[in-house]
């Protein structure tokens, strides 16, 4: 039996010389690929009790609306600006060179829920840390963050030290 890491295809030299990239779309184009990596997800929040989970932009809907339903808890995308049709929330954080931001609808949460996040990879962690920052800034409380790989040599989880993350596959470079 295939385990979730050979799923995933490993580019060297991409995007540049000395990075080994991860891709994914060989877990989400093979149907035992992406029914373990759902199953992975469904793992990690066994015993977890939550209201909602919110997904990163854009794998983390690919697999957060799948948790969602599995679970019957509410989705909330967390989305890139001007994304979002009405109120929402905002929070910059730093990229290698430069910043971006991340929005929720400002209703999307309300106090004392709690709430999941999911995305495709951790690597600095920033993405994440961003969507942590909104869902507390309108009174949730993230009870699990979930990854499907981790890439540990970037350290992500440092930035996250005070959360219970779970990642499905770790590597341990860059």
């Amino acid at each position: 039996m295939k385990e979730l890491k050979d799923y995933i295809r490993s580019i060297p030299d991409f995007p540049e010389k000395g990075i080994i990239f991860r891709d994914i779309t060989t877990v989400l184009s093979d149907a035992d690929g992406l029914q373990l990596a759902i199953d992975t997800y469904i793992g990690m929040l066994e015993g977890v009790d939550f209201d909602l989970v919110v997904g990163a932009e854009s794998r983390g809907f690919v697999f957060g609306a799948p948790l969602a339903y599995h679970f019957h808890k509410p989705f909330i995308p967390a989305r890139k600006p001007g994304k979002l049709p009405c109120e929402v929330v905002s929070q910059e954080y730093e990229l290698e060179y430069g910043t971006a931001t991340m929005e929720l609808h400002a209703d999307s949460i309300r106090p004392g829920d709690r709430v999941v996040i999911v995305d495709d990879l951790i690597a600095t962690g920033g993405t994440v840390e961003a969507i942590v920052k909104l869902v507390e800034k309108l009174g949730g409380k993230v009870v699990k963050i979930c990854f499907l790989m981790e890439l540990a040599g970037l350290c992500g989880r440092e930035k996250l030290k005070d959360y219970d993350i779970a990642s499905g596959v770790v590597y341990e470079g860059k």
